[in-house]
């Protein structure tokens, strides 16, 4: 289950379009963040991608993209040209198509590559899906089928692509939007598939989320309701949304008062996972300030993002180094899993680890922002590693007081929830 936002510029503090996203995956599916060169193809050639190989493109552009570690596609990322793409899960009353085809995250990473603006990026997803389709299981540990939900911006505009098979209805974004798991197109759509527009009602609006949506899965995914508390928390700052902002709303736990990752009810934003049907948590997440000139990519690169620092990414500078790309087995050499000793340690008690480390860890990305506007094009790759330095100092001293604590204060059943995939990855709190 996942979380997207954007905002265009006119509903900014700074003038400059916003879009944020957090990936949920499974408990042990790290994500690797990644930057990939432009790239001279081959349209006679083929590239191969999760599943299935389809024709090359003479010519690719770079890439920034985070993905699961075993897929080829992207949960999310960003263009040299300022496109930023990040999909949902979306569950139909048709099930999902289980013949492997493309994947959503295959789709989104060949939007980027393949796309200089937002408005190409939804044509040639759109051109793909109805050329090849989409299928195949996308889960780690457990078998998911699905069909994707897209949000699509650059610097200038923002679209919803939302499809079913190889069907879609496209909404362009008038001012602020959020995307959960869930279909949320009505009768606004900007355009539609020809096949999905044959089962319109004669006479009347046609509400393509009411036909579509299935209302069941819909109730274990929570995704109107998350999509709701997404949308309301953007429309709380709207004309003053800053990046800030969207790493708020993306460590978001709800309302509720006594919230905690084992009391939850339903699914937040910032999701945490649990015993039972919850097992899925927010892996890795993302924010992106579209500014003509000078576009920023702030990425954790790690789980929860309510125990994670975001660090900033430009293009036309080198990635920090963040240890081999992780998998599904621990390793201490690797950022994602280094970081799990903070998320996991905080389990036991997430509101005394999270009051130990929010206070440092929002004055840190504030610093950052800092730094990073103030740095010349020349300075700002030195700017950039310093930030990713500070931070992983900052979550060494976190790591080590949080991990003190243990986790003692898990219910049973939560702590063999997590005992059970802590085997699985081989982790352990002294990792």
């Amino acid at each position: 289950m996942c979380d997207t936002l954007t905002a265009l510029a006119s509903e900014t503090a700074r003038g400059a379009a916003l879009f944020a996203k957090n990936s949920d995956r499974e408990r042990n599916e790290a994500q690797v963040v990644e930057m990939h060169p432009a790239r001279r193809g081959d349209p006679a050639g083929r590239v191969k991608l999760t599943y299935v190989d389809i024709p090359d493109v003479a010519r690719s552009h770079a890439v920034l993209i985070s993905r699961p570690f075993w897929m080829w596609g992207a949960e999310m990322g960003a263009n040299e040209h300022g496109v930023v793409i990040g999909n949902e899960a979306l569950h139909a009353k048709r099930p999902a198509q289980r013949r492997r085809a493309l994947t959503g995250m295959d789709l989104l990473r060949l939007g980027l590559e393949r796309a200089a603006s937002a408005a190409e990026a939804v044509r040639v997803m759109i051109e793909l899906l109805e050329t090849h389709g989409q299928g195949g299981d996308c889960g780690h540990l457990g078998r998911f089928y699905y069909n994707n939900g897209f949000i699509v911006a650059d610097a200038a505009e923002a679209y919803v692509l939302e499809t079913e098979r190889r069907r879609w209805a496209v909404e362009k974004v008038a001012d602020r939007r959020a995307l959960s798991n869930a279909y949320s197109i009505g009768a606004g759509f900007s355009a539609i598939s020809a096949e999905l527009m044959a089962e319109a009602p004669v006479g009347r609006p046609f509400d393509v989320a009411a036909h579509l949506l299935d209302e069941a899965r819909d109730a274990v995914s929570f995704g109107r309701g998350r999509c709701a508390r997404g949308q309301a928390l953007l429309d709380e700052k709207a004309g003053r949304l800053a990046p800030a902002d969207m790493m708020a709303i993306l460590r978001d736990h709800g309302a509720a008062a006594d919230w905690s990752p084992v009391n939850t009810v339903g699914r937040t934003i910032c999701m945490h996972a649990a015993a039972g049907p919850r097992r899925s948590q927010s892996v890795a997440s993302m924010v992106s300030e579209l500014k003509p000139g000078r576009t920023v990519h702030w990425v954790t690169g790690t789980s929860a993002p309510c125990l994670s620092v975001f660090k900033p990414v430009v293009f036309g500078a080198d990635l920090p180094a963040m240890g081999p790309a992780p998998t599904d087995q621990a390793d201490a050499e690797s950022l994602w899993w280094r970081h799990e000793r903070l998320h996991r340690a905080a389990l036991g008690d997430h509101a005394t680890a999270h009051g130990l480390i929010a206070v440092e860890r929002d004055a840190l990305e504030a610093d950052f922002q800092a730094r990073v506007g103030a740095a010349s094009d020349a300075d700002l790759p030195v700017a950039i590693a310093a930030c990713w330095r500070d931070a992983e100092a900052a979550e060494a001293r976190w790591t080590s007081a949080v991990a003190a604590m243990g986790r003692g204060g898990n219910p049973a059943a939560y702590g063999r929830s997590w005992g059970r995939l802590d085997r699985a990855a081989g982790f352990s709190l002294t990792l």
